[in-house]
Formats: structure tokens, sequence, C-alpha cells
């Protein structure tokens, strides 16, 4: 009985005495575990050690043949973080494909004539989540050089190629940039810079769209100073103007962060109204339309190739370009909602009938996958579409925190962090060259829910340095038993 035990009810780690059927995860999805168990005491000593609290979750399997060699709550439904990105990035590759590039365009809605656009010029989003001031001051100044000076009518924006989202998930606090709006024109990653300085008078305060080569002020948001300790921020809009306070008691003497963009389509016009004035092109205030005009399209703008957007993306984590890039796939197989749509494909691509994603960047808390679900992903999906190949290399660290050079084991993964949720999710090619597949899962769902709203709620630091800490330690103890 104890032997043929799913990983769905059995804590203790198992192992399959035979591969699998199929790398792809077909048989790995069934959950076929049967046989000796691997010892579990130095695991569960592991476990116990880091003192988590929540649930932790794991599975690893041969890559070569979709062995499960290990699992803990395997077939748990988890908050992934930002693993989904793996998921996500999956997902656009088998739609839009490896070369896809997103295009930003300026369009004029009729001809040239006297140095002027006898019509309307309309600045229209692609859905980029890459595009920044730099390029859009490259697209001002090749505009500049079709001899243009001015507009006869308006200057429109067009962010239409994405649904507009206020935010990506509405559990997280008002002013953190990662949680900006999602449209589909989307600048600096939705984000504008913050900056105060203390000066004779009181302070300095500056809103700019900043790269670097250029600081262009910025007119669609401000920020004034609060008398108050608490809240650290409030937000509000106003005849499409962003308006933001910020407590004096915490600015201290000097400094800047990145702030949310609420409205993405009038801040990239905004901008690039300033970066074409530089260049002698003279144009009224930004409109945002919903409706894309017709016309000539004067200068366009194209990403990089979606291979590497999307190995930025793994590697710095940013939320606004999983959010563009899995919208623009579900918008090339027909639109509806966005994560279901990817949830519906998982499912009919892998068999994670347990999965379910609320956006494509981790970070709404609905989201779900057990630790089977992504593995299975991993070594069939993941592998068929090279994706090890742009996941970013995990450094493993002694004690004191410090890099591990020459390490016999190498990991390429996918890291998540959110108020106590840590997880990653990956490859790893243990010492005798033996490639495995894991997915580790920790997480305390009551804490996070408790901490909602809350940027650095107290002890989550300390939570997830030990959960990192345990994944590693995880990892190390496969590298040992399954490949020395």
């Amino acid at each position: 009985m104890a032997g043929a035990a799913d990983l769905a009810h059995a804590q203790a780690p198992a192992v399959s005495p035979r591969p699998l059927a199929r790398v792809d995860g077909a048989a790995l999805a069934r959950g076929s575990t049967q046989g000796a168990s691997v010892p579990a005491a130095p695991a569960d000593d592991l476990i116990a050690a880091a003192k988590l609290g929540g649930e932790v979750a794991y599975l690893v399997a041969d890559a070569a043949t979709g062995l499960v060699l290990e699992a803990r709550g395997g077939d748990r439904p988890m908050p992934p973080a930002s693993t989904a990105k793996t998921i996500t990035s999956l997902y656009a590759l088998a739609h839009l494909g490896p070369a896809y590039r997103f295009r930003t365009r300026l369009i004029a809605t009729g001809p040239i004539s006297g140095g002027k656009i006898r019509g309307d010029l309309v600045f229209a989003g692609g859905g980029d989540p890459t595009l920044g001031t730099d390029q859009v001051a490259e697209m001002a100044a090749a505009l500049a050089r079709q001899g243009v000076t001015g507009i006869t009518g308006s200057f429109l924006v067009w962010g239409g190629a994405l649904p507009y989202a206020h935010e990506i998930a509405d559990d997280q606090p008002e002013h953190v940039g990662y949680n900006p709006a999602v449209s589909g024109i989307i600048l600096n990653y939705n984000r504008v810079h913050f900056q105060w300085r203390r000066a004779a008078g009181g302070y300095q305060l500056a809103m700019d769209a900043r790269s670097d080569r250029y600081q262009p002020a910025v007119y669609t948001a401000d920020i004034s100073l609060a008398n108050r300790d608490r809240p650290l921020f409030s937000y509000s809009e106003n005849s499409g103007k962003e308006h933001w306070t910020v407590a004096s008691a915490a600015l201290g003497k000097g400094g800047s962060r990145w702030l949310p963009v609420r409205r993405p389509a009038l801040y990239a016009g905004d901008v690039f109204q300033t970066l074409a004035r530089a260049q002698g092109v003279t144009l009224p205030a930004p409109k945002e339309v919903t409706n894309l005009p017709g016309g000539t399209v004067l200068v366009e703008k194209t990403s990089e190739p979606l291979r590497e957007v999307l190995r930025d993306m793994l590697k710095f984590s940013t939320n606004i370009t999983a959010e563009a890039v899995g919208q623009t796939t579900t918008m090339a197989r027909g639109g509806g909602a966005s994560g279901k749509a990817m949830t519906e494909w998982l499912s009919a691509r892998s068999g994670a009938t347990r999965a379910r994603f609320v956006d494509h960047s981790g970070l709404g808390a609905a989201s779900r996958i057990s630790p089977r679900e992504m593995v299975v992903a991993l070594a069939g999906l993941g592998q068929k579409a090279g994706l090890r190949g742009i996941l970013r290399h995990i450094a493993l660290r002694d004690a004191n925190g410090k890099e591990v050079k020459n390490h016999p084991i190498r990991v390429d993964a996918k890291t998540g962090t959110l108020n106590f949720v840590s997880t990653l999710a990956g490859y790893m090619t243990a010492p005798d060259g033996t490639e495995l597949v894991f997915a580790i899962f920790t997480g305390d769902v009551a804490r996070r829910k408790a901490a909602a709203q809350s940027e650095a709620p107290e002890g989550s630091a300390a939570w997830v340095r030990r959960s990192k800490r345990l994944q590693q330690q995880l990892i190390e103890r496969w590298g040992a038993v399954y490949g020395s």
C-alpha cells in the first residue's frame, strides 16, 4: 500500500521504479510514483530547520527520462510567484515564435506639406514592453529628418493593442513600481522617476522620464509634499493628470524611486512631445484615442526578437514585460481573459488541470500551480523550446552568502519572490552530468494575505532568506544523491 501511494496524498519523497513514457510529461502528469522511498529524513530535517511555516512542496525528475526522483507535496497547488514567467515564456514562444518583434509606430493621417503633417500624428503602441525614453527620442529624431516641423491636426496616442488595466494585481501597495498599469503602449516599464532633495526652503521634488541619455520632465504626473507620517504615498487622477503626494516624514535628506504610471498613453505622449520639441517638431498636448486611425507610417521602431525580450524578462523579472508578452499572445490567439487563456493552453498541452493563472507575471495572489505541473511543463514544453538557454544562471553560495566559484552543480532557473512566498523552478546539472528538472515552492499563504498592501512587512525578508537557503540545500542534496 505504501508503494502504491500517490504523491497527491504522500508527504514523504518517493521515486518511480522506471522511466516514464514520455519526456513531455504525459506519464509524469499521471503521477506514477510506485516503488521504494528515498530516505526522507535529510530533506525533512532541512525543512524543519528552515522554520518557514506554511507549506513546502517540491518535485525533481530526470530531464532525459521523466523519472520522478523525489517529491514532497508534488500535487499541491502553490503560488508560483515569478516562476509563472517560465509558463508565460513558453506560451509566447509557442504562438508568436522566437523571432517575433513588437512595433511602435508614428502614423500621419494626412500628407506632409510645407514641413507640416496636414492632419493628425498618431503615436501608436504595439505592446512593446522594452520601449524606453532613448528609443522614443530616436523616433522623434527620425520624424524630424523627414522634414516635419509640426502638424495641423491633433497629436493622438493609441494604446489599444492590448486591453488596459489600472494595475497588474490589486493586493499590492499603490506606489510600487513593479505593479503599473497595463496598456498597448508602455514606456519605461510604465514607471515615472521621482526624485527629492532637501533644500534651504524645504524639499525640491521632481518627476521625469530619465534614461541613459535623456531626462525629460513629465507634465502628466506631479507630486506634492504632505505633512504626515503615513501613508507613505497617496494617488489620485484628475482630468487625465496623475497626482501623487508623499509623506514629508519619510523623505530624509534626499533620494529617488520609480513610481507606477496609471495613464500610460498620456505619459508616453507627454514624453514624446518634449523630445520632439527638442528636434524642432512642435506638437500640441497629447490626446488618447481608443480606435487606431488609418494613415501612412512615417517611423517604425521595433523591439529585439522575442527570445531576447524573454531572456531579459527572466533575468530581471519585469512584471510588465510578462503581462505585455502574455497578453500579446492571447490577442494573437483571438483575445479573451488572458490569464485564463494561458491556463487552458497549459492544461491542453501538458495536462495541468490544477493550475490557474490570473496574470502572466505571477504577481496576482490567486495564481496556483503544483510542482508536478511545473516540472511537466519544463521537462516537455521547456526543453523543446530551449527554455534553459534563456534562464538565468543561479549561483550557489556558501554559508556566508559568498558565491562558490566552479561549483560542481550548475543551476539555470527562475526565482520567484513575494511576501512570505519564495519559489525556484528550472534545470540543474549534477556533478556526474545528470540533467534534472525541478520545482520548489514555499509559501505561507496566511501570512502573505495578512501582509497585503505592505511593501516590506516585518519578518518577510528573513523568511525569504531562509527559504532560499533551503532551496539551495535541497538542490545540493539532489546533486549528491542522484548525480554522484
